[in-house]
């Protein structure tokens, strides 16, 4: 029903002829009914399916019992052109009509507007909120219901009912073929399967009572969520939200936030604020780091929005991000792990009812250089249990760090989104090879210096000292201090300078910016040294790990003598975060 928009630009173009003498009094708004429903759950039902691709969509009461949805309202040359096209394009059934205002009553549909229209006589009876087992007055069909009785009501429900009642047959488990509201064999299979659960003849044909009993069950998980029609105008969303289990606590752009309340673990964020398709990427990136969207689960990003979903053993949430007119708007879901049935019917409806109004959040501004987000508008941003320095070591995004950066991680990230694996590990040295899952593009790979550079020269030292509380990566600048350890060993260099634990990993680079090896934990076995002294792995044996891990390290003439400066920018272009997340 993607073609709407087309028809909705003939609908108003209403040649001379159409126009005739009024049969409701000049000026009169009219209205194009086009369903009838005998409860309240299908009609609202019907009025969602049609709102999603029609325009003008209302409900009313209209009396004994019964509810209509008409498109309106219109003047009356305007709602015979709207019903001919409509019709004539199986839009609309073919028994759609113009009707009055008088016709109807309470309104119920767009979800909280309870007005009768302008100039209605028709007693306006409560719509209520209550499941329809309760608050619908029509009269029940006889429990002997024939199967051609059942047959004769069925026939008579729109697209929409018939396409709910599929809906609900999947998701009480009967059901899994396509929403169609075409009852072919997989639905009668269906119906009889429910049928039978339920105590009834599995005749595959159900009567007026049990369809009504199906859509009070999907209907009855969302009874004790106090679901109501939110409208944030700071925010410019509406939408219907379970304010029976959150409640709303503060605007911090982007988001408004809904917190927890009545002891139910819930949280609700509205999402808003202006922007384009890179603001909209930067926010999808910065939504996948935050610890109420856990790392598993699906998530697409298109030119027009993102949806995110994060399952984790405590919390289930849901994102759903729309782009509209450098507006960018939607939400996210967060609920506790194993309620899916109270879950997946809530997301149905807040999707279903999710509504853009004038105005965003103001602008985000960007985080100060150099700083790492810890907070995002007051959430928490997801952390690596364990974090190291790192540094590419060849074109496609290959990494070199310790071994003890990656012992034990049930999980190993580049820069913390680009996961990677250990493609060789040297435990005796206590180096690592790390290969990205998906090709990286490092705008420095590490360079190693063939000769041993001579005592006392200018070295540096890059890495994240603080793992990663920082932005980027810090540069320490000392002296080559020997050319092996404390006890000889051949394969380390003394240091003159201090480091931090979270520097290990990070690549030492002379004066001309050639790698000359690559900072170690403490190599002292628990002797304690003066401060200022730290240890690197020489080149020669990074080379037999990086080959090993099938990677030709690039060669880098020696000599060279970079200002400060120029040294600290190669050095942070080269380095890397590593984060293990157990």
């Amino acid at each position: 029903m993607r073609f709407i928009p087309v028809l909705v630009l003939l609908l108003f173009l209403v040649p001379p002829a159409a126009l005739s003498q009024s049969r409701f009094g000049d000026g009169a708004q009219v209205w194009v009914q086009i369903e009838a429903q005998p409860t309240l759950a299908e009609a609202r039902a019907s009025a969602r399916f049609y709102a999603r691709d029609l325009p003008d969509v209302n409900g009313f009461s209209v009396g004994r019992g019964w509810y209509g949805i008409a498109l309106g309202p219109y003047r009356e040359d305007e709602a015979e052109r709207v019903l001919e096209v409509y019709t004539r394009e199986g839009v609309i059934a073919p028994d759609s009509y113009i009707a009055a205002s008088s016709d109807y009553g309470q309104r119920f549909w767009p979800p909280g507007d309870t007005t009768a229209p302008a100039g209605s006589a028709a007693p306006a009876a409560p719509v209520s909120e209550a499941p329809p087992q309760a608050a619908d007055p029509a009269p029940r069909p006889e429990p002997q219901e024939t199967l051609r009785e059942a047959r004769a009501s069925e026939s008579r429900l729109g697209r929409a009912a018939r396409a709910e009642l599929q809906v609900a047959l999947q998701w009480a488990g009967f059901y899994d073929g396509a929403i169609d509201a075409a009852f072919g064999p997989a639905t009668r299979a269906a119906m009889a399967g429910w049928q039978r659960q339920n105590g009834a003849e599995p005749t595959g044909v159900m009567t007026t009572r049990q369809r009504a009993a199906l859509i009070g069950q999907y209907n009855a998980v969302l009874e004790d969520l106090g679901l109501e029609t939110v409208r944030d105008t700071k925010a410019g969303i509406e939408i219907d939200l379970p304010l029976a289990v959150v409640e709303f606590d503060r605007h911090e752009a982007p988001f408004a936030h809904y917190r927890a309340s009545g002891g139910f673990p819930a949280q609700v964020l509205l999402i808003s604020q202006p922007g384009d398709r890179t603001t909209m990427t930067a926010l999808y990136d910065i939504m996948q780091t935050l610890e109420i969207v856990p790392e598993a689960g699906p998530r697409t990003l298109d030119r027009d929005g993102f949806a995110l979903t994060g399952k984790g053993p405590e919390i289930v949430s849901h994102t759903r991000v729309w782009l509209r007119d450098r507006e960018i708007k939607g939400f996210t879901l967060v609920w506790p792990a194993g309620d899916e049935a109270r879950r997946t019917r809530l997301l149905e409806e807040m999707e279903d009812s999710f509504a853009p109004l004038p105005g965003t959040l103001e602008a985000i501004a960007a985080p100060t250089a150099g700083h790492r987000v810890n907070l995002v508008s007051g959430l928490d941003v997801r952390r690596p249990d364990r974090a190291r320095s790192g540094f590419f070591v060849d074109a496609g995004g290959a990494v070199l760090t310790t071994a003890e950066a990656v012992r034990g991680c049930g999980r190993i990230t580049i820069n913390e989104t680009a996961d990677a694996d250990i493609a060789h590990l040297d435990t005796a040295m206590g180096v690592a090879v790390l290969r990205p899952r998906e090709m990286l593009a490092p705008a420095v790979v590490a360079g190693f210096r063939d000769d041993l550079p001579a005592v006392l020269s200018r070295v540096a030292v890059a890495g994240y000292s603080y793992e990663g509380l920082l932005g980027a990566p810090t540069v320490t600048f000392g002296q080559l201090a020997a050319l092996e350890g404390l006890a000889g060993e051949p394969y380390l260099k003394r240091l003159a300078l201090s480091a931090r634990a979270g520097d290990a990993g990070g690549p030492v680079l002379d004066g001309g910016g050639a790698v000359v090896g690559m900072l170690v934990p403490d190599a002292t076995d628990g002797r304690n040294l003066p401060e200022g002294v730290s240890f690197a792995a020489t080149n020669g044996a990074l080379r037999a790990v990086l080959e090993a891990g099938d990677v030709t390290p690039r060669t880098a003439p020696a000599g060279g003598d970079l200002s400060g400066e120029a040294l600290t920018d190669r050095a942070e272009a080269m380095t890397v975060l590593v984060g293990c997340w157990e």
